[in-house]
Parts: C-alpha cells; sequence; structure tokens
C-alpha cells in the first residue's frame, strides 16, 4: 500500500501545479482582450467595459459603459466559475451580448487570465 501512495501523492501534486494560476502569463493572455478592455489605475471603458475589479461585481453594472439589455439583464454576478464559462463562449453563457470574441477554450490560459483579472481592484490598483 505505501508504494502506491507515495506516486500517487506526486502525481496529484504534479497535476495541481500543472493548473497553478500564474499573473504574468495572464497579462500575455489579456494581451487579446486589450483590444476591447482595460485594467488598472488609469483603465477607462472602450469597446467593452473597464475589467477592475470584476470578481464579485453583478454583469451590467459598470458606470458609464453602454451595456447590451442581455448583459444588463442576466442576472450574474462574476465569480471565478461565471467568467470560465462565460469566457469559453461568451454568447452561449449571455446570448444577445455584444461582446463578440469567438472564446479561449485553452484552461491554463484562462486560469492565467483569472489570476491577472484577480490582481486589480475597483479602483485599478494591484491587490496582490
Amino acid at each position: 500500500m505505501r508504494s502506491f501512495v507515495l506516486p500517487a501523492a506526486l502525481l496529484l501534486a504534479g497535476l495541481g501545479s500543472a493548473q497553478a494560476q500564474d499573473a504574468a502569463n495572464g497579462e500575455k493572455v489579456f494581451a487579446q482582450c486589450r483590444a476591447c478592455h482595460q485594467v488598472g489605475e488609469t483603465a477607462k471603458n472602450a469597446v467593452g467595459p473597464v475589467l477592475n475589479g470584476l470578481f464579485g461585481r453583478k454583469a451590467g453594472m459598470v458606470e458609464g459603459y453602454n451595456y447590451s439589455p442581455a448583459n444588463k439583464n442576466s442576472g450574474l454576478t462574476w465569480d471565478e466559475a461565471t467568467f470560465r464559462d462565460y469566457i469559453k463562449d461568451p454568447r452561449a453563457k449571455i446570448p444577445g451580448t455584444k461582446m463578440v470574441y469567438a472564446g479561449l477554450k485553452d484552461e491554463q490560459r484562462i486560469n492565467d487570465l483569472v489570476a491577472y483579472l484577480k490582481q486589480f481592484d475597483a479602483s485599478g490598483k494591484k491587490v496582490q
């Protein structure tokens, strides 16, 4: 039994690190988002809304951004699970959204993007 436990533990430890979130890599992933979205202390709404303080915020609530009725009326609150579903296929998660992004399918890139976005509080200051 002991000979099985150690390899299994090592395998699980390896899987955990493979799924670790990396904010630096997430910044690279965010480069494609930057065409429409901004983060940071000087961020402004652009084609898409500012993504500062995304997690915990209700969908359709960034002041000064003109959301689609679908987004405003979605009833969603952006937590990690909701964002992960959305970023994989925005139009499937919120039918009628204005977001014209085909979706990010790679789980590791999503993990890294989440880590990057979680760094920014509602004012755009880095919290980590």
